[in-house]
């Protein structure tokens, strides 16, 4: 299944130029954008992943991770394929960083999703959640869905890393109820480095969602990477700055995927940089511990 992109430009050449996210890829005809997902079809640009899911399941809302969101509930989760980060040490791999051909995806309408979502309201189920890949790069879906949702009284959720583009992100955002953010670091050197993006574009999206939404953010502690007291104390400061009562997720890094050249985060340090970052905070949790 595919659909006509939205947040694209034609250029010459038969080029088309993606601003869905910062990575603005100018794409050749038959070529791919870095998410992997949208290609140039003589000189169009179309989703390759609308309306597939890889990833269905009614997860506990605290999985996501939210905690201050309607404890106690559960959500629909759907994912697709795709990502526009390249972490070299993500846990959905085996999703998000291959093309909809590599994976086995069955087609669904996002009629049938909210179906699906209203069906379970019984079992306890408040909403839809976009998440196990990076439901950004699903945008066109993921927008006809959050409508629909909407109308039915469903919530609608985001588990992202942020990279997305302010007019996108300002289009969706009427229709999403709660969000947890991946903030990966706060250094420029990670983003740039190891994930192959930019921490300014990452904090303007958790501004501009707390503003609108419902906020909780996700960091995975990387032991040499991300793990100094003095960037946690600028980092939840920051977050501080936006509202104290903005949760944060500190999570344990094992060794996974293509990184695999580091101990796992010691449970130490993980609870030395929690106490640092509740002194500005007032929820701060710790995963995978």
């Amino acid at each position: 299944m595919m659909k006509e992109a939205m947040f694209y430009e034609k250029l010459d050449g038969g080029r088309v130029h993606c601003y869905l996210c910062p990575h603005h890829c100018r794409i050749p005809k038959d070529g791919r954008g870095l998410c992997g997902v949208r290609k140039n079809v003589d000189g169009v640009l179309f989703s390759m992943n609308y309306g597939e899911i890889s990833s269905i399941g009614v997860d506990p809302i605290e999985k996501k991770p939210l905690r201050r969101f309607h404890p106690g509930t559960a959500i629909l989760s759907i994912g697709t394929v795709g990502c526009n980060l390249k972490c070299p040490f993500c846990q959905n791999h085996s999703i998000a960083r291959v093309g909809p051909e590599e994976v086995h995806t069955y087609p669904s309408s996002s009629d049938e999703v909210v179906s699906k979502a209203v069906s379970l309201k019984e079992r306890g189920n408040i909403g839809i959640a976009y998440t196990y890949n990076e439901p950004s790069v699903w945008y066109e879906f993921v927008y006809e869905t959050a409508k629909k949702a909407k109308e039915k009284g469903l919530l609608n959720v985001l588990v992202t890393n942020g990279y997305i583009e302010q007019e996108p992100l300002d289009q969706l955002l009427p229709y999403i109820d709660a969000m947890n953010i991946d903030l990966k670091a706060y250094n420029d050197r990670f983003y740039r480095e190891l994930v192959k993006g930019s921490l300014a574009e990452v904090k303007e999206t958790i501004r501009r969602s707390a503003a609108s939404c419902h906020v909780e953010v996700t960091t995975l502690v990387i032991p040499g990477w991300n793990d100094s007291i003095e960037e946690m104390a600028e980092m939840a400061g920051w977050l501080a700055s936006l509202s104290p009562e903005i949760p944060l997720h500190l999570s344990r890094y094992f060794p996974k995927y293509e990184m695999t050249d580091r101990p796992p985060t010691p449970l130490d340090s993980l609870k030395e940089l929690s106490e640092t970052a509740r002194r500005y905070l007032k929820y701060v949790y710790l995963g995978n511990v």
